[in-house]
């Protein structure tokens, strides 16, 4: 998990907008594996393994149903810490009956992707060993095929369900956007992550530290989509986890040369990306 601590720039943790708490809370406890860890009002924590908590959910109390072709959240990615693992979380959701949308071998890693029932994306996945990543200068090599479902689940044959396992992490955030290029610009020039993957003129994939991507990027809701509202379900913002002090003046100073819009609220710098989804910088 070196790509997910100092001195990297990585995400960190990702709050949703839902319709219903309650029932929310039970789909990610029961179908997921998560672990509540505080409930307030219309807001709750949850921690996956040893109190690892990344994921926070919100009550609207007033609702839009969630809109297609806006920007926001693609999916976000929890990262278990091996192939077995995933077989276990496999074994477990194909037990539940909850329905997934794919299961994919993406060469660098082997990803299920499912959506909780306000159809927000996620995608559990396990990472191959970095040393079998291939890498074409600054590019590295992803592709999208059939996972070996078999092979995975064997992996995972023997171990008892028991939740998402210790060492899970939020691994990277798959984000729907207006403008590639534009959008591309603030988050390496303004953040300063780097282009490790794109996919012509349709997708980007950015990371720090020659990680497959933290943050991937797509226009596959249409060029120019709008923002999504306030009142739809979705995602309210993420958390960029920042290495230092300097590093959060050199992002200040970035974001004014650009003429970004920032804010600052105790130790946290609030900014929106051009395709308006919300970043807490801390």
């Amino acid at each position: 998990m070196r790509f997910h601590e100092y001195p990297n720039e990585y995400v960190e943790s990702v709050t949703l907008k839902v319709s219903n708490l309650e029932r929310s809370i039970m789909f990610y406890e029961n179908i997921i594996g998560f672990t509540l860890a505080g409930k307030e009002n219309n807001h709750a924590s949850l921690s996956a393994g040893s109190n690892n908590v990344f994921l926070h959910l919100e009550e609207l109390t007033e609702v839009e149903r969630k809109v297609r072709r806006t920007t926001g959240l693609y999916h976000f990615a929890i990262l278990v810490p091996s192939r077995k693992y995933l077989g276990m979380v496999l074994n477990h959701l194909l037990a539940s009956g909850y329905p997934l949308q794919g299961a994919s071998d993406h060469h660098v890693s082997e990803a299920i992707y499912l959506a909780d029932p306000d159809g927000n994306g996620i995608e559990i996945y396990r990472d191959r060993d970095s040393d079998e990543w291939e890498w074409e200068g600054d590019f590295v090599k992803m592709e999208t095929f059939q996972m070996d479902a078999d092979g995975v689940l064997a992996e995972g044959n023997g171990l008892e369900w028991s939740g998402l396992p210790n060492g899970t992490i939020l691994g990277h955030i798959h984000l729907h956007v207006a403008d590639l290029n534009e959008t591309v610009d603030f988050y390496v020039k303004g953040l300063g992550f780097q282009i490790v993957q794109k996919y012509g003129s349709q997708a980007y994939f950015l990371s720090t530290g020659s990680y497959h991507h933290h943050i991937g990027l797509n226009v596959w809701n249409g060029i120019g989509a709008p923002p999504s509202e306030e009142k739809h379900i979705g995602l309210k913002y993420y958390t960029i986890k920042l290495p230092n002090s300097e590093a959060v003046e050199r992002i200040k100073a970035r974001l004014s040369t650009m003429n970004i819009d920032f804010q600052e609220q105790e130790d946290v710098i609030i900014t929106k990306d051009p395709s308006g989804n919300i970043i807490h910088l801390k």
